[in-house]
């Protein structure tokens, strides 16, 4: 091995380990793998935001949602003069009225055709239900 050889004359180096350190055929070089049921951030994120909690509202017990209550709380610091609460705010409510009025304009509106058509598919529908 003086001269980057190993014993049966096969070349060590770069992207060349010795055949003795090598993987052997048939065994991975990760036997466990990733466990099962691991969640990446997104997933972890989601249940997290979806965790219920109870508040004290008017001296009232209620049970919201983790992420109402953090609107919640982002509103009420907005409301009492916290400017940065009050740009996330700004910035959260553009957002979802920016969204709301994409999927307002990805539905087609029906002409008056259309609209006469679903009508009959309608009263069909509502007949046959009704001779059920």
């Amino acid at each position: 091995m003086s001269n980057g050889k190993d014993a049966d004359g096969y070349e060590v180096g770069y992207s060349k380990p010795p055949r003795s350190t090598r993987f052997q055929k048939g065994r991975s070089g990760n036997p466990k793998g990733r466990p099962r049921g691991t969640l990446n951030v997104a997933t972890v994120l989601e249940r997290t935001r979806r965790e219920l909690v109870v508040i004290n509202e008017n001296g009232q017990r209620k049970t919201i949602t983790k992420m109402q209550a953090a609107v919640k709380q982002l509103v009420n610091q907005a409301a009492s003069g916290d400017l940065a609460a009050l740009r996330q705010l700004m910035a959260l409510v553009t957002s979802a009225e920016q969204r709301f009025n994409d999927a307002q304009a990805e539905r087609p509106s029906l002409n008056e055709a259309d609209q006469k058509v679903m009508a009959q598919i309608l009263e069909r529908f509502e007949k046959s239900t009704k001779l059920e």
